[in-house]
């Protein structure tokens, strides 16, 4: 293990050894209510599953940031492409999850893009301005979620009305390296039982060369980036008990891409939009929710083969109601409904529908909580398939609790995978399946918390790519053991320390990258088995707050086509940010991320962020 990580690691359990002999008064981070554990709010001690919670403040702190560089430097997380520039494509991966097997939902509702590959969501068209807050769930949750949700769910929550007033507006404007600019304009207000909030954001940047230039004489181009976010919400409380919400979201952006060390003059413009409505009707033993979403996706990019174009559509219904059994008892029960279609240049009006029901019996007590629960899919294509959770936790003390947990998951093919032309896509296809363990304890004291989570996860039937008949087949399989330690400390009140460690040991049996033989490997492509990040904050004068990062990635193995995989280089960050509040309505800010300018790697071939730095001003009234 490398000095660096040493000396991380050491930080955090020194602070753990120290700050735990403090006051033993309960604290509140784990009063916190979530909702995306059981699609019900609730304080997060009051259920047994690991989530992770990124606040509002946190949100606001790292302005600078985009959602994806936000939530890589979370326990478990690597998003591949959040440190490229700006457009890069985005690879999310969870606790050593294969790409696509995390869920991502946009206020609770899934989000995805039927004509990618793995049916990844774009990060890129969500823009932080835009969020509220960001909930993490990890572990197997197909039971409540469905498809995709094999290593967790990720739950970007939008800005919400907070204003009482008929009118609350709040701007920002910043400017810094590569000539990257923002601005964000956000309305929100109240007048009598009507809601409504809007919120517009514009980023435009030079960027830098995507490509890396090894030979150092090649002066490749920068690849910019030039994008607009626009959202609108509305809700009307005709009463206590009816709530009815209305909301639409629309997305641009034009980026230069390139290969591995390239200077290929290549774009890509992207369009998302959805829109959609819900009701919820609260009574004392009943909820009842439902929601409806489309989504359309349209990708155009442009190299020197020509123009290639992608489209597709998704319709997702979902219903479901939270009844009070009492003595404890609560039923969740509901089904879904999601209709998807692509059209792209090799597989043309394809199309896939899927019918779910699921229902989860929960017992919740002073010391002892509990979820049963199981889910049946109905698939057009591969048929019938079912997934199961059970998730108990018991609080030992006002300190100390313990939880764990047992969960499959499931992800159907994709309808890339099922139609890719030239016969490569397989109908045949089966979904892939998995099942999950989990079990950790959790402290919490006055002034520090921490919490070490041990998991265990085999996937089966993946599908992998055929370099040899050139088709999806369903053969790789993909073993994962983990453990991850978070802590948040506050030594003294201006004073607060924030970390987390993940080490990941995985194997998986696939087709061999260098010749047509079946093999196995010892990890997984850019996932690290030792990561951590730590933040130290610190609260100068009421009106002046600082803050120091840090970011080690051990080394890790990439692909190149017909060739050994390749090894990529540890490597430390480190990233500072500044706040000054000159009145109530006006705040200054500056952000600086790698600012010793070190020069790494995530994915072979292209170029990391070098040092970058911004500064700009926020005003609301």
């Amino acid at each position: 293990m490398s000095k660096k990580l040493t000396l991380l690691s050491t930080a955090l359990l020194v602070a753990t050894a120290i700050l735990a002999q403090q006051d033993t008064i309960k604290s509140s981070p784990l009063d916190e209510v979530v909702v995306t554990a059981n699609k019900v709010a609730q304080k997060q001690n009051s259920t047994g599953k690991v989530v992770t919670v990124i606040t509002k403040e946190q949100i606001e702190k790292n302005g600078g940031k985009t959602v994806s560089q936000l939530l890589n430097e979370q326990a478990g997380i690597v998003i591949t492409g959040s440190l490229q520039p700006l457009g890069s494509v985005q690879t999310l991966n969870l606790n050593g999850a294969l790409s696509g097997h995390t869920l991502v939902l946009i206020d609770g509702i899934p989000v995805n893009d039927p004509s990618d590959i793995n049916n990844n969501f774009d990060l890129n068209s969500i823009s932080l301005s835009n969020v509220e807050r960001m909930e993490i769930l990890k572990g197997a949750q197909s039971t409540l979620y469905g498809s995709d949700a094999v290593a967790g769910v990720i739950n970007i929550i939008t800005q919400k009305t907070n204003s009482t007033k008929p009118i609350k507006i709040i701007a920002s404007l910043a400017g810094g390296s590569e000539n990257t600019y923002r601005a964000n304009i956000g309305i929100d207000g109240k007048l009598n039982k009507l809601s409504y909030a809007a919120n517009y954001a514009k980023t435009s940047s030079d960027g830098f060369p995507a490509g890396y230039d090894s030979t150092g004489k090649g002066n490749f181009n920068k690849d910019g980036y030039n994008g607009d976010n626009a959202n609108a919400s509305i809700l009307f409380q005709p009463n206590k008990e009816w709530n009815i919400r209305a909301f639409t979201k629309y997305s641009q952006y034009k980026a230069g891409f390139a290969g591995a060390f390239s200077n290929a003059n290549n774009s890509t413009t992207d369009y998302n939009s959805l829109s959609g409505t819900g009701f919820q009707y609260k009574m004392d033993v009943l909820t009842l929710t439902g929601n409806y979403q489309y989504n359309t996706v349209s990708r155009n990019l442009l190299t020197i083969y020509g123009l290639d174009a992608y489209k597709s559509y998704s319709n997702f219904a979902e219903l479901y109601a939270n009844i009070k059994l009492g003595n404890g008892f609560s039923l969740l029960s509901g089904g879904d409904y999601r209709y998807h279609t692509m059209n792209e240049p090799y597989a043309k009006d394809t199309s896939i529908n899927q019918t779910s029901l699921y229902s989860s019996l929960m017992y919740n007590s002073n010391h002892f909580n509990v979820e049963l629960g199981g889910r049946y899919n109905s698939n057009a294509r591969y048929g019938n398939n079912k997934t199961f959770t059970f998730n108990p936790s018991y609080t030992i003390n006002e300190q100390l609790r313990i939880f764990g947990s047992i969960a499959s998951g499931f992800k159907a093919p994709t309808l890339y995978q099922l139609y890719a032309g030239y016969g490569s896509g397989n109908m045949n296809l089966q979904p892939e399946k998995s099942i999950n363990y989990e079990v950790g304890f959790q402290e919490q004291f006055k002034g520090f918390s921490d919490r070490i989570v041990f998991f265990y996860r085999d996937l089966t039937n993946a599908i992998d790519y055929n370099n040899n008949t050139y088709q999806y087949f369903n053969y790789a399989s993909q073993t994962v053991r983990g453990i991850q330690y978070e802590i948040s400390a506050k030594p003294i009140k201006q004073l607060t320390i924030t970390g987390n460690y993940t080490y990941i040991s995985s194997s998986q049996s696939t087709e061999s990258r260098l010749t047509n033989n079946d093999t196995s490997y010892s990890y997984s492509l850019r996932i690290p088995n030792h990561a951590a990040n730590i933040s130290i904050a610190y609260q100068v004068i009421p009106s002046l707050y600082v803050s120091v990062t840090g970011k080690y990635v051990s080394k890790r193995y990439d692909a190149v086509y017909q060739m050994p995989d390749v090894t990529l280089d540890q490597y430390f960050i480190l990233g500072a940010s500044a706040q000054y509040l000159i009145n109530k309505n006006i705040k200054l800010f500056a952000d600086g991320q790698n600012i010793t300018n070190k020069k790494f790697f995530d994915i072979y071939g292209y170029n990391s962020i070098p040092a970058l730095f911004n500064g700009g001003i926020t005003v609301n009234w």
